[in-house]
């Protein structure tokens, strides 16, 4: 029986969301809302990945206040944190080919934003901070899965910038006794994820009639997992997690790149002609996998199948034109064609 973790949620009156406009913090604020939390605050910069349409069908809910602010910055925090019980922290620079572009901009959110979050916390007495972090920081998992006393290994510089953020977060726990969380998931999809991504980013490909472009053989091997279960998983750690523990979020669902991308096309009615092979980007990982049962432990089970969590998603997709075309004009468009467009054809 998978449990339900609603209830417990409603101990915590008022959460700052860090990133809640972005894809899994849009999901989490949802949760949220549907728990009955009194009041949830959304602290977000609106970058290119951060989107108030993320949030349209809920900006009106009385218990949601929407601030604009960048995590970097103590004064926008300060006035979000104020008399917050809980923190779940999202905000974050996450696209492994940009920090491999332009890593700054990634030091900058992810570890100097962290840090700024966490001094505010310890000056508000927040009774759980969550930072909500990645697989990816444990590096290739060539055999088997990992489990939280794994070594961290991370390969690019997006990883690196969410293993320091983690350790940091780790040690305002073990230096100060904030009560900190840790939570590492796999390859998280569904709707809402903006279109720089694989999976968004071969439907909406597709149904522009554009080619996929796959890196490399396509053979990377991923968890994927579904953006529900995912905030699920987050919520469970809210609410039952213990203070300094980290906690792996994995479904199992391992696939590599190159199948995810032929079932896309099998729903959309494709072949695999639409695929592209391009020149594969540096240091990439070969394959991800954690071991979840220390969140098992409290309760959590993924719900939604692989096939079924696709199926969803590519009707979403269909469905919401109006939500993912504007994203893939002006900045995406330039950033496409010099990460996809010039590559070598290789297949």
């Amino acid at each position: 029986m998978v449990q339900d973790v609603t209830d417990k949620l409603q101990t915590f009156r008022r959460v700052l969301v860090t990133g809640g406009a972005g894809f899994i913090g849009s999901h989490f604020v949802r949760l949220l809302l549907a728990a009955g939390i009194s009041e949830i605050r959304v602290l977000d910069k609106l970058t290119y990945a951060g989107n108030l349409a993320n949030l349209a069908d809920v900006l009106s809910a009385p218990a949601v206040t929407f601030i604009q602010g960048d995590i970097a910055d103590p004064e926008a925090v300060a006035a979000a944190m104020a008399e917050c019980d809980a923190v779940v922290h999202f905000a974050a620079e996450t696209h492994v080919d940009r920090a491999i572009l332009e890593p700054a901009p990634f030091i900058q959110t992810n570890v100097l934003g962290t840090q700024v979050l966490l001094n505010a916390a310890l000056a508000y007495h927040v009774r759980r901070f969550v930072h909500v972090s990645t697989d990816e920081v444990y590096g290739e998992v060539l055999v088997g899965a990992v489990n939280e006393a794994a070594p961290l290994r991370p390969r690019n510089p997006y990883a690196a910038s969410k293993a320091a953020a983690d350790l940091l977060a780790l040690s305002y726990y073990a230096s100060y006794g904030l009560p900190v969380v840790v939570t590492r998931g796999a390859n998280t999809y569904g709707p809402y994820q903006h279109p720089e991504k694989l999976i968004p980013l071969a439907i909406t490909n597709v149904l522009e009639g554009k080619p996929v472009p796959i890196y490399g053989d396509g053979l990377q091997e991923r968890d994927w997992l579904f953006v529900t279960d995912h905030c699920r998983a987050i919520a469970f750690a809210l609410a039952d997690g213990q203070p300094g523990q980290i906690y792996n979020i994995g479904a199992g669902n391992h696939r590599p790149n190159r199948e995810v991308v032929r079932a896309i096309l099998r729903l959309l009615h494709c072949s695999d002609e639409w695929i592209t092979y391009v020149t594969d980007r540096p240091g990439h990982d070969r394959r991800y996998a954690v071991d979840p049962q220390a969140l098992m432990a409290l309760g959590w089970r993924p719900t939604v199948s692989f096939e079924e969590g696709l199926r969803q998603t590519v009707a979403w997709y269909q469905q919401r034109r109006d939500w993912w075309e504007p994203m893939k004009q002006g900045e995406f468009a330039a950033y496409a064609a010099r990460n996809y467009g010039s590559r070598q054809r290789m297949g």
